[in-house]
C-alpha cells in the first residue's frame, strides 16, 4: 500500500468499551490546536482541520477545559456547529483553578464535578457530552464519590458514559463497581509501554475501551522533532524530560531504528508508530493531534495498514524499554503510578468528625 496515495480510505467505526458507544477507529486530539505544546495556529485554520477530520470518518474529538484553558473546548464547540450529530465529544474535568492562579490544583468532589460539566456544556454549546473524563484522579476524594457525581450527570442526560485518564488499576475497579467505566486514556505509545503490564488487561477484563494519547510519542516518532530544532516555548522542552536536548539526542537512536523500518515498508515513521498501536486490538483507539492538514491525512492512512506478526515484533524491538532515556513527564505525581484515592469508609469518618 502506497502511504502517500490520495484517495484516503474513510476512516471506520468501532464500538468503545461494552456499554454501546461507538466511535471512529481513530480520534483527533485537539489539544494541540490551542497550544498545548506551542502557539495556536489561527482559529479559523483549526476549524476546518476539525471539520475535515469529521468529513473523513475522524469523529472522535477529545478536549477538555484545561486546555487553553477553555479555549479548546470554545474551539471544538465552533467546529461542530452544525454536525454535533455526527461528532463524538470526549472532554474532561479536574484541573481547578486555572483562572484564578498559575498554580493548579485536582480536584473530584461532587461540586466541583458538578460545576466543571455545566460549564463545558456551555463552551462547548452542546446539550450533552459523549464521554466526560475524570482527567486526574483527585487524591484527596474517594473515586467512588466521584464517579457517584458523575453517574447523577449521566442519569440527568448531561453525560452519556463516563471514563477516567490516568488511573491506576485498583483505582479503575473501584470507579466501575459504582457505574460503568466506558473508557479509560491512558499515554501509551512504542516509547510508552508500562501500561501493558496491568492497566489494559484490567481494562480488558473489565469490559473497558482504551483511548491511547500521545499516541506518536508526543510527535517524536513523526520525526519532526527529531530533525528540527523545537522552538524556544515549545512545552515538551521544559516538561517532558525525553525532549531535553541531552536525552533526545540519546533517543534519536530509536527514532532511527523505526525509520528504517518504515522505509522499508513504504510509509513514514509516525504511521508506523500508529499503525502498531491499532494492531494492538479493536478496543484501541488512537487520539493523535496535529496542526497540520498534511499531517492529518498522513494518519488516517495508518488505520487501513495491516502489520505482520513478524513486523510487529520488529517494530517492538526496535525501541525497547531499557534504552528509552528520560521520564514520559517531569512530574509523575498525578499519574497513575503515583496517585491513589483514599477508601470510602476513612473518608466517611473524616466527614462525621468534622461535623
Amino acid at each position: 500500500m502506497g502511504c502517500w496515495d490520495l484517495n484516503l480510505p474513510h476512516v471506520p467505526r468501532v464500538k468503545l468499551g461494552s456499554q454501546g458507544f461507538e466511535v471512529s477507529k481513530q480520534g483527533l486530539g485537539c489539544a494541540s490546536l490551542s497550544g498545548a505544546y506551542h502557539a495556536s495556529p489561527p482559529e479559523e485554520r483549526s476549524i476546518e482541520l476539525i471539520r475535515r477530520a469529521v468529513e473523513s470518518g475522524i469523529t472522535f474529538l477529545d478536549t477538555a477545559d484545561c486546555y487553553g484553558p477553555f479555549a479548546n473546548e470554545i474551539l471544538v464547540g465552533k467546529a461542530i456547529r452544525g454536525i454535533r450529530d455526527r461528532v463524538q465529544i470526549a472532554t474532561k474535568f479536574a484541573v481547578a483553578g486555572l483562572d484564578k492562579s498559575k498554580t493548579a490544583t485536582i480536584r473530584g468532589d461532587p461540586k466541583y464535578v458538578r460545576a466543571a460539566c455545566e460549564a463545558s456544556l456551555r463552551r462547548l454549546n452542546v446539550d450533552y457530552i459523549d464521554l466526560y473524563y475524570q482527567y486526574r484522579v483527585d487524591p484527596n476524594v474517594p473515586i467512588e464519590v466521584t464517579v457517584g457525581e458523575m453517574k447523577k450527570l449521566v442519569e440527568e442526560g448531561k453525560v452519556k458514559y463516563i471514563g477516567l485518564s490516568e488511573a491506576s488499576a485498583s483505582t479503575i475497579r473501584r470507579a466501575h463497581a459504582v457505574h460503568p467505566i466506558t473508557a479509560v486514556q491512558i499515554e501509551w505509545s512504542l516509547w510508552v509501554r508500562d501500561v501493558e503490564d496491568e492497566i489494559i488487561p484490567t481494562c480488558r477484563e473489565l469490559g473497558i475501551g482504551i483511548v491511547a494519547y500521545g499516541p506518536l510519542g508526543r510527535g517524536f516518532f513523526s520525526g519532526k522533532a527529531v530533525t528540527e530544532d523545537l522552538v524556544p516555548n515549545d512545552f515538551r522542552k521544559v516538561a517532558i524530560p525525553r525532549f531535553f536536548p541531552e536525552n533526545l539526542a540519546r533517543n534519536k537512536v530509536l527514532f532511527d531504528r523505526v525509520h528504517s523500518i518504515s522505509r522499508r515498508i513504504k510509509c513514514a515513521p509516525g504511521q508506523l508508530a500508529l499503525a502498531w498501536l491499532h494492531s494492538q486490538g479493536d478496543d484501541v483507539v488512537p487520539i493523535p493531534g496535529t496542526t497540520r492538514f498534511g499531517h492529518l491525512e498522513e494518519n488516517m492512512v495508518a488505520v487501513g495498514m495491516e502489520l505482520t506478526r513478524q513486523e510487529i515484533r520488529e517494530i517492538e524491538a526496535a525501541v525497547p524499554a531499557c534504552e528509552v532515556i528520560g521520564q514520559r513527564v517531569k512530574n509523575m505525581f498525578y499519574t497513575w503510578q503515583c496517585v491513589s484515592t483514599p477508601p470510602l469508609s476513612t473518608w466517611k469518618a473524616a466527614l462525621c468528625m468534622q461535623r
